[in-house]
């Protein structure tokens, strides 16, 4: 195992009963003092750049470089989404992701390399489903879609795992009933902004910036799908049933929509200390993740061990059977 510097034991570095009081014991024990982790590169596999993974990730990187004092900043790479971040943390290109439970609950059914299995560090905050309109739009409901167009998510997202359940539970067909287009976040803003498209699924965190910005400069609508959520669920336990509020966006009244838990995942083969210390660094940047976006509120020690179906790292439990001793 790695010994902290100092004066400061490894045990007493990740017991720390505060985000406070661990963001001070990680500066002192491991800045400027060399670092169990001195050398370790890292890259993390996030999403497009006006959504929440990507902006949650570079505030994490930068935390983790200064307080583990990496061998450089962590490559924090632009993605489609869930989907494309599973294959790359599979593959061994990536060492840390963001994912969404269901798409991680697929990948657990896939084959992979020995010690290339996904493996949950926490439980960091939930996507809601954003079905986005202009204002004046006549859509009101997702049956208006057909014959529309409309982006159901980037080819390798998460998101269009949402999209083709939820339009299958309205009895909608992407590649028959609508002029379907695979756009990421940052295009499909773009295409709605400039009446390319008539509609788009996003699934992210609130805030997401990309749909602030839009709804800046041009106002725009969220569709409610109450009247879906009881049979999707049926058919996805994974998911549950959320709100966004009309203040989010400025929308005229807030909306029902289907909601879906998001995970920190690393490979199971990654050194149990470097993981417990990253999932302890997650926790004493909660100042920093809350100033990057308002998803970052939602991280929380308490709630973090919920990853099911993924079962957490070993070095993640450990961090959290010892933060609960410590209380």
């Amino acid at each position: 195992m790695h010994a902290y510097p100092g004066h400061l034991s490894r045990r007493s570095v990740l017991r720390a009963g505060t985000a406070s009081a661990l963001g001070g014991l990680l500066g002192t024990a491991l800045t400027g003092c060399g670092s169990a982790f001195t050398g370790t590169r890292l890259a993390l596999g996030t999403g497009g750049s006006q959504g929440v993974y990507y902006t949650l990730g570079v505030s994490l990187a930068d935390f983790w470089w200064h307080t583990l004092d990496l061998a450089q900043r962590p490559n924090v790479r632009t993605t489609a989404g869930s989907v494309q971040n599973l294959a790359l943390l599979c593959s061994g290109t990536v060492d840390v992701i963001f994912s969404a439970a269901d798409v991680a609950d697929i990948a657990l059914d896939q084959p992979s390399a020995p010690g290339r299995r996904p493996r949950a560090l926490a439980r960091i905050y939930d996507d809601a489903l954003q079905v986005v309109v202009p204002v004046d739009s006549a859509i009101t409901r997702l049956s208006d879609l057909r014959g529309k167009r409309v982006s159901i998510g980037a080819s390798d997202s998460g998101v269009i795992v949402m999209a083709d359940r939820l339009l299958a539970t309205a009895g909608l067909s992407p590649e028959h009933d609508l002029t379907s287009s695979t756009l990421g976040i940052d295009e499909s803003v773009a295409a709605l902004r400039d009446g390319r498209i008539d509609a788009f699924f996003w699934s992210g965190g609130l805030q997401t910036p990309g749909i602030t910005e839009l709804a800046s400069v041009r106002p725009i609508r969220l569709l409610d799908l109450a009247d879906l959520l009881p049979q999707l669920r049926r058919s996805y336990p994974v998911y549950n049933i959320g709100t966004v509020p009309a203040a989010t966006y400025k929308i005229p009244d807030r909306v029902t929509t289907v909601t879906v838990r998001n995970f920190l995942l690393v490979q199971d083969s990654m050194q149990d200390d470097l993981a417990e210390a990253l999932v302890a660094g997650l926790f004493a940047a909660s100042e920093q993740l809350v100033r990057a976006s308002p998803a970052g509120r939602s991280i929380d020690a308490r709630s973090a061990i919920g990853t099911q179906p993924v079962p957490l790292h070993p070095g993640a439990e450990h961090y959290y059977r010892s933060a609960k001793d410590y209380d």
